[in-house]
C-alpha cells in the first residue's frame, strides 16, 4: 500500500476517502483510531489515505483534483508500506 494524502485532520482524510471511492480507486484510512488517544493534541503525521500501489497515480490525479492544498510532500517509490502491528 501507498500513501496517496496525508491528512492535516480526518475530515481530510473522510473526503479523499470518499472521492477516491467514487472514482473506483480502493483506499484506506490509517491511523484514524489513533487520534481517540491523543484527545486535543496537535499531532501531525499519524492520518494519512492509503491505496494499492498499482492505483497509485490515478489516486494521486484525484487528491490533486480536489485542491485541498498541498498537505504533502510524496514522492513516489517513497516505502509508505503499511505494516502488520
Amino acid at each position: 500500500m501507498q500513501v496517496v494524502y496525508e491528512a492535516d485532520h480526518v475530515i481530510d482524510a473522510h473526503l479523499v476517502l470518499h472521492a477516491l471511492e467514487d472514482a473506483g480507486i480502493p483506499a484506506f484510512i490509517r491511523g484514524e483510531a489513533l487520534l481517540g488517544g491523543l484527545g486535543e493534541l496537535g499531532v501531525f503525521g499519524l492520518v494519512a489515505v492509503c491505496v494499492p500501489e498499482s492505483c497509485w497515480t490515478e489516486a494521486r490525479g484525484v487528491v490533486e483534483a480536489l485542491g485541498l492544498g498541498d498537505a504533502t510532500e510524496l514522492q513516489r517509490g517513497r516505502d509508505w508500506s503499511v505494516r502488520p502491528a
